[in-house]
C-alpha cells in the first residue's frame, strides 16, 4: 500500500502515542489518590503506606556460586574491602555485598509499572510475558532463549509442556522440585505493596516485593494491580498468544507485570568458566558484571521481529551486546552502545582522585555520596567535599555520567523504571514529540519509597562490585594458556608497542607527568580541550613515550589496573560514529540534568568533523556542539579477549554467540584484526578518513521494504468505532482508508523501501529549541520534509514498486540530513591509532601489531 500524506499519518502516530494512557489511570480510586501532575504524583509503594524502611534489601546469599564464588571466602571479600572500609568483618563484608548482588540481580524497584505501560507506547510490540513464555506458537522459547534473544536462562527451572493453572493458563518455566523454593518469593518475609487488586483473593495474593522468578535472570513477575474481577473474567490466555485482535488492544488488562532488575542487561556467562550448554547453565557459570554481551536487543524489544516492521529495522541497528540507554527518555539519536561492563571498581575509583574531579551546582548536589554511609575519615570519604566537589568514575560512554559513583547507579534504576510515575511526567517515553525537562532528584526522594529504598541499597551494591569485580584471565580459562603461547621476545615487543601508542588512554597507571597537564584532579570545564591538547601531543614525544613504556613493561603493570584513563577523548581525534557524543540526555536542563556535572556542561566544543552522505559517501563538515556533547571516554582493556565484537557499538569484529572460550577468541581474533588493519572491515559505502585515505564502512539500511505500524487495538476509540461499523464514523474511517493511511489491522505508514538508512527517519529532530526564532525555523523545516513527502507520496501509483518509493526518499533525502539530529551515518569508523589511516603518527609494522595482539590477550 502507498501512504499519500506521512502528516496526517504522523499525526495519527502521535495521537495513538500520546493522547491515550494505561486504561482507568483517571478512574481508579486508588491511582485517583496517587496524584497526578511532575511533584505531585507518588509511587505505587508510597501511595500504599509503605514507608523505605519496609522494602530492605535482602541478605540472602542466594546467587553465592556467582562470581567465582567470592562470598564463600569471607575473610577474602573483607581482605579486598578493608582498603575502603577499615575494620570490616568477614561476616559484614559478606552481608554487604550479598544486599548489594540482590540489589543488582532481583531488585526491581517497582519498575513493573513502566514496562507494562511501555507495552502500549509500544503498540504491543514490547511484550516481556510473551518474552518469558513458552507458547509453541512464539519463535523462541527456554530451549532457544540463549542463542536467539541473548537472555540468560535461570538454573532450576524447565520448560513447561502445558499452560500453568497457577499463572492465569501462561506458558511460564516452571521451577524445578529438587532446588530449594526461590527465597525472594517469601510474601511473608517480603511482603509486596498491597494496592489496587493485589491481594484481592487466595488465587490472587499481593505478592512479595521482589517477584516470582521467571526463569530468566533479571526479570520477575508481579501481580498486576489492575487486575480485577471484571478483568479475570475478560482474560483468555490462549487467544493472549494466538489472536492479534485480542492482544493487540490497549485496554488489555494482563494478570501480571514484568520487573527489571540491572542484572538483567549485565549477567553473563563467566568467560573462564563458560557453561558446556548456554541455555542450561549453572549459577557457577555466571558473572554479574560482564554485561549482557549476547543480547538481541531488536528481537526482545519487538518480539515479532517482522522486518516488514520499522520499529524492528529501528532496533537491528542494536548489535548482539548493544542498547540505546536512551532509547525510552528518546534523544531522537539511534544511538546502540555497549552494555558497560564492570571491572576493577576499586582502581577506578582510585583514578578517579587524579582524573576525575567535577563540580555540582543545584540539582546535582541532591546525589547520594559515599559520605553519608561510612564513618567519618574512612577512604571512601575522599571521594566527595561539601557541597560541591565529587571525583567520580565516567560511566556512560560519552563521559556525562559524572556526578558520583552512587548517582551512576542510582541513575541506572531510574533509567529501568524506578519511579516511573514521575519520570514520564518529563518526556514521551520512546517516541518523543513532547519537551523534555530534568527529573529532580529532590522530587524523587520526596514521593518515592522504592527510590527511598533503593538509594539506601546502592551502597552495598558498590562494595559487592569493589569486592568481586575482577579481571576474567585467559590464562584461567580452559585451554587458556595454550592460546598465549608467545616467546618470551614477542610479548616484550608487544609490551613496548603498548607503553608507545595504547596505553596513553588505555592505562590507570601513568607518567606523574600526566597529571600536570590536567590541574585540579582533571582540568574539567571549558579549559578541558586546552588541558588535552597539550597531553595528547606529549604523549608523541620521546619523553613520554619512554616514561609510558618504563611503566608498561613493569611486572605488577596488570595489577590493579583500570586499563583505561576514563579522560574524555574528542570524537575528532576518535573518529569513530559521532552519534554516542552528540547524546543529549544529560546536557543543561534535560532529563538527567541532575546526574551530569556542571563541568561536564561546559566543557568546549571539540571544532568540525567530517561526516558523509549516506548513499554517496561525500564528506560534508559537521561543527560539534559544546555543552558536554563531542567526547568519548576509552573504554577499559580489561578482560579484552573475551568481549569482541569491539568499538562503542560492537560494530567491528565477527559476532559468534556461543560463550565458549574457542567463540570469544574467534571473535577476539576477527575484531582486534579489523581494529589494527581497517581495510578488512566490511561495509556498503567508501568514506574518506581524516588521513585523506578511503575506506569501507557500513551505513545500517532497512533489509525490507516496512512500515510504521499501529494495530488498531491501539488507536483512539473513536476511530476504533469507525473500525467497528459506527454509522456515525465510518465515512471517516472509510476516508482514512481511501487515502491508503489504514489497512483492516490498523495505521500503516510506509512503504519506507528497502536500503533505506535507518538514522535517516530514526534521527529526525523532534527537540523544541530555546529561542524562539530558532523554534519557528524548525518547525518550518520539518513542515517542508512533510509537504514535500505528501505530494511525492500522493503521486505514487497505487501498485508502487519499492523502487519508485526509494525515488521518494531520494528526492527528500537533503531536507531530511536538514533535520537530522546525528548526521553521521558509518558506524564502524574511527580509532585508526597505529594504522595507515591515522595522519599524525607513522603506521605500526605487522609485526609490531601481531606483538602487540599477544600483549593484549593477557588481560
Amino acid at each position: 500500500m502507498k501512504i499519500n500524506s506521512l502528516k496526517s499519518a504522523i499525526l495519527l502516530v502521535t495521537l495513538a502515542t500520546i493522547g491515550w494512557a494505561a486504561p482507568g489511570v483517571a478512574g481508579d480510586d486508588w491511582k485517583a489518590k496517587c496524584g497526578t501532575g511532575s511533584g505531585n504524583v507518588k509511587d505505587e509503594a508510597m501511595c500504599a503506606g509503605r514507608t523505605a524502611d519496609s522494602l530492605p534489601g535482602s541478605d540472602e546469599d542466594y546467587y553465592r556460586d556467582m562470581d567465582y564464588g567470592a562470598t564463600k571466602n569471607p575473610e577474602a571479600l573483607a581482605q579486598t574491602l578493608a582498603p575502603y572500609l577499615p575494620g570490616i568483618t568477614p561476616q559484614e563484608a559478606v552481608k554487604a555485598a550479598a544486599i548489594g548482588r540482590n540489589n543488582w540481580i532481583v531488585w526491581t524497584a517497582g519498575n513493573d509499572r513502566m514496562w507494562d505501560v511501555l507495552n502500549k507506547k509500544s503498540f504491543g510490540e514490547l511484550d516481556f510475558l510473551k518474552t518469558i513464555s513458552n507458547h509453541p506458537g512464539l519463535k523462541f522459547s527456554r530451549s532457544n532463549r540463549w542463542n536467539y534473544l541473548g537472555l540468560v536462562n535461570e538454573p532450576c527451572f524447565s520448560k513447561p509442556t502445558a499452560p500453568r493453572k497457577d499463572r492465569f493458563g501462561l506458558w511460564l518455566d516452571m521451577r524445578d522440585p529438587s532446588c530449594a523454593p526461590d527465597p525472594f518469593e517469601n510474601e511473608a518475609k517480603y511482603p509486596g505493596v498491597k494496592i489496587g487488586a493485589r491481594g484481592r483473593s487466595d488465587n490472587f495474593p499481593v505478592g512479595s516485593y521482589y517477584g516470582y522468578a521467571t526463569g530468566i535472570v533479571g526479570l520477575r513477575l508481579f501481580p498486576n494491580p489492575d487486575f480485577d474481577e471484571e478483568a479475570e473474567k475478560n482474560w483468555d490466555p490462549e487467544r493472549f498468544y494466538n489472536d492479534p485482535s485480542y492482544y493487540n488492544n490497549k485496554n488489555l488488562v494482563r494478570p501480571y507485570r514484568v520487573g527489571m532488575s540491572c542484572g538483567f542487561c549485565h549477567v553473563g556467562p563467566n568467560p573462564t568458566n563458560p557453561p558446556a550448554d548456554p541455555e542450561n547453565p549453572k549459577w557457577e557459570n555466571l558473572n554479574s558484571n560482564p554485561g549482557a554481551q549476547y543480547f538481541w536487543w531488536d528481537r526482545i524489544f519487538t518480539y515479532t521481529a517482522d522486518p516488514t516492521n520499522f520499529a524492528y529495522q529501528y532496533f537491528h541497528t542494536s548489535r548482539p551486546g548493544a542498547l540505546d540507554t536512551s532509547l525510552i527518555s528518546t534523544d531522537y539519536i539511534i544511538n546502540p552502545r555497549t552494555m558497560n561492563a564492570i571491572y576493577n571498581l576499586g582502581p577506578r575509583l582510585q583514578n578517579a582522585l587524579k582524573l576525575g574531579h567535577e563540580k555540582l551546582v543545584g540539582g546535582e548536589q541532591d546525589n547520594k555520596q559515599f559520605n553519608e554511609y561510612v564513618p567519618p575519615g574512612t577512604p571512601l570519604t575522599k571521594f566527595f567535599s561539601k557541597p560541591d566537589q565529587v571525583w567520580t568514575p565516567r560511566v556512560l560512554k560519552d563521559g556525562s555520567d559524572s556526578a558520583g559513583a552512587l548517582a551512576s547507579f542510582n541513575r541506572v534504576y531510574v533509567n529501568i523504571g524506578l519511579f516511573s510515575e514521575e519520570w514520564f511526567e518529563h518526556f514521551n517515553p520512546i517516541v518523543g514529540g513532547k519537551p523534555i525537562s530534568p527529573i529532580e532528584i529532590k522530587i524523587g526522594r520526596a514521593n518515592s519509597s522504592y527510590w527511598q529504598a533503593n538509594e539506601k541499597q546502592t551502597p552495598n551494591t558498590a562494595l559487592f562490585f569493589v569486592a568481586t569485580a575482577k579481571p576474567d584471565y585467559l590464562k584461567n580459562a580452559p585451554n587458556g594458556a595454550a592460546n598465549l603461547a608467545a616467546d618470551a621476545a614477542t610479548m616484550a615487543h608487544g609490551k613496548e608497542v603498548f607503553g608507545e601508542r595504547c596505553a596513553r588512554c588505555h592505562s590507570s597507571k601513568l607518567p606523574e607527568k600526566t597529571y600536570s597537564f590536567f590541574p585540579n584532579d582533571g582540568c574539567v570545564g571549558k579549559d578541558y580541550l586546552t588541558c588535552w591538547n597539550a597531553y595528547w601531543d606529549w604523549t608523541k614525544s620521546d619523553e613520554a613515550k619512554l616514561a609510558f613504556k618504563k611503566i608498561v613493561t613493569a611486572d605488577d603493570f596488570l595489577v590493579d589496573n583500570f586499563l583505561s584513563t576514563d579522560l574524555r577523548v574528542p570524537v575528532s581525534l576518535l573518529e569513530t560514529n559521532a552519534c554516542s557524543p552528540l547524546a543529549t540526555n544529560a546536557i543543561k536542563d534535560n532529563i538527567w540534568n541532575d546526574y551530569s556535572s556542571t563541568s561536564y556542561k561546559d566543557l568546549p566544543s571539540v571544532g568540525t568533523i567530517t561526516v558523509h552522505h549516506p548513499f554517496t559517501g561525500e564528506p560534508r563538515p559537521y561543527e560539534m556542539p559544546a555543552g558536554g556533547r563531542g567526547y568519548t571516554r576509552p573504554a577499559s582493556l580489561i578482560s579484552l579477549w573475551s568481549t569482541a565484537p569491539f568499538l562503542l557499538n560492537n560494530s567491528v569484529g565477527e559476532f559468534n554467540p556461543s560463550p565458549s572460550v574457542e567463540a570469544r577468541l574467534a571473535s577476539f581474533n576477527s575484531s582486534i584484526e579489523q581494529m589494527l588493519w581497517p581495510e578488512k572491515r566490511t561495509g556498503n559505502i567508501d568514506y574518506v578518513t581524516a588521513s585523506g585515505k578511503k575506506l569501507r564502512g557500513q551505513v545500517d539500511v532497512t533489509t525490507a521494504p516496512s512500515y510504521l505500524r499501529v494495530p488498531k487495538g491501539y488507536l483512539p476509540d473513536f476511530l476504533q468505532a469507525g473500525f467497528n461499523n459506527s454509522e456515525k464514523l465510518q465515512p471517516l474511517v472509510e476516508a482514512l482508508r481511501l487515502g491508503h493511511f489504514f489497512d483492516e489491522d490498523g495505521v500503516a505508514l510506509g512503504p519506507i523501501p528497502k536500503g533505506t538508512p535507518v538514522a535517516l527517519l530514526g534521527n529526525i529532530d523532534l527537540d523544541k529549541r530555546d529561542n524562539p526564532i530558532d523554534e519557528i525555523k524548525h518547525i518550518a523545516q520539518l513542515g517542508k520534509v512533510l509537504l514535500k513527502l505528501k505530494f511525492d507520496l500522493k503521486a505514487l501509483p497505487s501498485d508502487a514498486s519499492d523502487d519508485d518509493a526509494r525515488r521518494v526518499f531520494s528526492n527528500v533525502l537533503d531536507d531530511l540530513l536538514a533535520v537530522n539530529k546525528c548526521p553521521d551515518f558509518v558506524v564502524n569508523r574511527g580509532h585508526y591509532f597505529g594504522t595507515d589511516y591515522f595522519k599524525e603518527e607513522p603506521s605500526l609494522s605487522d609485526d609490531d601489531k601481531r606483538a602487540l595482539i599477544a600483549f593484549l590477550k593477557t588481560f
